[in-house]
């Protein structure tokens, strides 16, 4: 009797050294993966950020082209009211 019970705590210290190696490797793995994933959640979020930039700059860039040309539609329809008024003028003459 005596022995087993001394087979029994040899073998739960051995086991239970391999099962806290065991906890600690798989703690050690999933705080690792926690990390890798946020280092990935910041790249996408920096990607994002500099997408929106480059797009607001674009955005307010056709803004602005968008602006000089309805200036030069409003412009070129003054021009061609004062030219269908002088052909008309003209072909009168």
């Amino acid at each position: 009797m005596e022995q087993q019970g001394i087979a029994i705590a040899i073998i739960t210290a051995l086991t239970s050294g391999a099962a806290w190696k065991f906890w600690e490797q798989k703690m050690k793995a999933r705080q690792e993966e926690k990390e890798q994933n946020r280092a990935e959640d910041f790249a996408y979020r920096d990607d994002l950020k500099a997408r929106v930039s480059r797009l607001e700059a674009l955005l307010e860039q056709s803004n602005t082209q968008v602006l000089e040309l309805t200036a030069e539609v409003h412009a070129l329809r003054t021009e061609v009211g004062f030219l269908k008024k002088e052909n008309e003028r003209l072909k009168n003459i």
